[in-house]
């Protein structure tokens, strides 16, 4: 993947001296550092690595030269326009401090997981286009002098992959940045997913610190964009209320719970019809009806992580917890 990622990096319509590639190699085994040599300027490498993608940006972040960073995932292929059109994105206005993209419509890997998860991520930023208020690092630019004023990534929270670029958006934004998803900026995913790996990525890496953040931030009852905007945590309710029907028709042998359950499942499936309907026109109906248990899934998941992270502010059990959860907790 690292081939191909940084191939299409070097393929930038973007003249070659108006930029410098900066490869961090954190803690590999293998001969990444060679490979990324041969496109690199420059190639860092973390000695005591893995320290996570938070470190690996910051160190990279650190020696680069130009105003403006551009972080791309090493299994995302930009498209030959992508630095062009971050450069366009920021033009003259100086609050604007981050601006991120998406995945394209053809991720490289098949099977339905994949691409309903890929495909997923590209929806749901095409449809909140415009302003947001957290960041995304696989294909995201930052002013460098907001990067640094906000501390950069916080790499001693996120020692791995999970939420540390959504939470260096909350911080860009509490700076008085202004933050832009484009959309139409996009770059090609490699990455396979598996049905495991995507319910424990949701659930770990995703929903537990994710509420853990919003906790800390006062915020689990606000607007929220993405998915924690108030549709989703209206739907992933829903959804628990639907398994408390389930629980309670078997606790008390009667079937009448299950309309409860059906009322609110029927609910959730009306309320993603044009998500479903947008599966159909880039798939098949066959797919699109494919991804509904998917769906329910994700909020079944996203709601266990948002109760067991709610269970660990409530009882203090988060300190304890914080190395499995990405690091120390204030």
């Amino acid at each position: 993947m690292l081939v191909q990622s940084l191939t299409a990096i070097c393929a930038s319509t973007l003249p070659r001296d108006q930029w410098e590639l900066i490869a961090v190699d954190d803690g590999s085994t293998d001969d990444t550092a060679e490979v990324a040599a041969q496109f690199a300027d420059l190639v860092l490498s973390i000695p005591d690595g893995p320290r996570g993608p938070a470190a690996a940006r910051n160190r990279g972040a650190e020696v680069a030269r130009g105003r403006f960073l551009v972080f791309v995932d090493a299994d995302v292929c930009i498209r030959p326009g992508v630095l062009a059109e971050f450069v366009e994105a920021f033009g003259a206005d100086t609050r604007i401090a981050a601006v991120f993209g998406a995945y394209d419509t053809e991720p490289r890997a098949a099977g339905l997981v994949s691409q309903y998860r890929n495909l997923l991520h590209h929806y749901v930023h095409l449809i909140n286009h415009g302003d947001a208020e957290t960041f995304w690092a696989g294909c995201g630019a930052v002013r460098r002098a907001a990067f640094m004023a906000v501390g950069m990534f916080d790499e001693k929270r996120f020692p791995r992959p999970q939420i540390e670029d959504i939470e260096l958006g909350y911080r860009l934004i509490a700076h008085d940045g202004r933050i832009l998803l484009r959309p139409e900026i996009q770059g090609t995913h490699l990455k396979r997913w598996t049905l495991w790996r995507m319910l424990t990525t949701d659930f770990h890496d995703r929903a537990v610190p994710w509420m853990l953040l919003l906790l800390e931030r006062g915020d689990v009852g606000g607007r929220g964009t993405l998915n924690v905007s108030p549709t989703e945590k209206l739907l992933t309710a829903l959804i628990g209320l639907a398994l408390l029907g389930v629980a309670l028709a078997a606790f008390r042998a009667d079937p009448r719970w299950l309309l409860l359950s059906l009322i609110c499942v029927v609910f959730v499936v009306v309320a993603n019809l044009a998500m479903l309907r947008w599966f159909a026109e880039r798939r098949s109906v066959a797919f699109a009806l494919a991804v509904i248990p998917l769906r329910l899934a994700f909020y079944i998941v996203s709601g266990a992580g948002a109760a067991w992270a709610l269970f660990l502010h409530i009882t203090g059990l988060r300190r304890r917890a914080a190395p499995a959860l990405g690091g120390a907790l204030p």
